[in-house]
């Protein structure tokens, strides 16, 4: 399971509350977390509440950042790359589904590129958003705005799973049934290409 999710902790309790809970599930559902391999903010607070409860965490992080010394100590497996796109890709191999939590402009990079790819046909893996106290609302504003614009297939922002609460989010993901969406609202099809990112069963 990858978790997109803020370095800060955000200005409301119930963020770093709502990312311990979903710690809690993915090792309780015996789920493996793979993550930005933080120990600070919303990352920090998801990687210990999972570790508190049993489960097996994977962070991957740049070099930099190691360097910085924000990595997490007691992981289960922390993964060092060079680079922000390796960081990306290599999480998105490690996982089978997607959650994305609070967070800023990383958060929204990483819940993007993926958001793409799936419009693309370059992985199957289920998306979902974690709407603690409406944070993403604005977003899911906007898209609604993309769509009606014709710059976003109205089929495509389906494909996001929203979810106020972690256990129905986890439920929702397990469920998912990928579809087979064309990309482009006004011209043919192009093939699908092979994902560089395939999932990896036992991960989600």
């Amino acid at each position: 399971m990858l978790v997109f999710c803020g370095s800060s902790p955000g200005g409301r309790a119930e963020y770093a509350e709502a990312a311990a809970a979903l710690g809690g599930l993915i090792a309780a559902r015996e789920l493996e977390l793979v993550y930005g391999g933080a120990s600070v903010g919303l990352m920090g607070a998801l990687a210990d509440a999972t570790l508190a409860a049993g489960g097996q965490v994977t962070g991957v992080i740049p070099n930099r950042l190691v360097e910085a010394e924000v990595a997490h100590a007691g992981l289960t497996d922390l993964r060092i790359v060079e680079t922000m796109h390796e960081r990306k890709a290599l999480m998105a191999e490690l996982s089978d589904a997607v959650i994305a939590m609070p967070g800023g402009t990383g958060t929204l990079d990483e819940l993007f590129e993926l958001f793409t790819w799936s419009q693309l046909g370059l992985h199957r893996m289920p998306l979902g958003l974690l709407n603690v106290a409406d944070y993403w609302d604005p977003l899911l504003a906007f898209l609604e705005h993309a769509v009606a614009e014709r710059f976003l297939r109205s089929e495509h922002l389906a494909t996001l799973i929203v979810s106020r609460e972690p256990d129905a989010l986890l439920d929702e993901l397990a469920a998912h049934k990928p579809q087979q969406l064309g990309k482009w609202l006004d011209r043919g099809q192009v093939p699908n290409t092979r994902s560089p990112a395939s999932p990896n069963p036992g991960r989600m």
